[in-house]
């Protein structure tokens, strides 16, 4: 099977899954997906979905955004923004009404320093 254009997406999940001192199985049941087909993601021969990305930061600790610039689903421009916004958003020390306070004044410094156009704002739904 051929090696698909995965990026370092690979090599960055087995490296994280040592850092955590984690086999691929203990890994694989963690994050809800099979031994073989975390070996083949490993191995760059499958491309996973957000989804199971998102699974796999789950297991590993780590953000979903830094798994999916790795995998070429986000550029690495937008992950701060990205980071920011879901800090915020999990947070359970503040309530709804605070989370879309801080969004909104986060996402108008950003524009004020130029990181974000007017018309490419974002602004999450809760």
């Amino acid at each position: 099977m051929a090696s698909l254009n995965v990026g370092n997406l690979g090599e960055f999940l087995r490296e994280q899954r040592r850092s955590a001192q984690l086999s691929l199985r203990q890994l694989a049941d963690a994050a809800g997906v099979s031994n073989p087909y975390l070996s083949q993601i490993e191995r760059g021969l499958r491309k996973p979905s957000a989804e199971i990305l998102q699974q796999l930061a789950k297991a590993l600790r780590i953000s979903a955004e830094t798994l999916y610039v790795q995998a070429g689903i986000l550029d690495e421009k937008d992950r701060d923004g990205l980071e920011v916004q879901g800090a915020i958003l999990t947070d359970p020390t503040i309530n709804e009404r605070q989370k879309q306070v801080l969004l909104q004044i986060y996402e108008s410094f950003r524009k004020e320093n130029g990181l974000v156009p007017d018309n490419e704002a974002t602004h999450p739904s809760n």
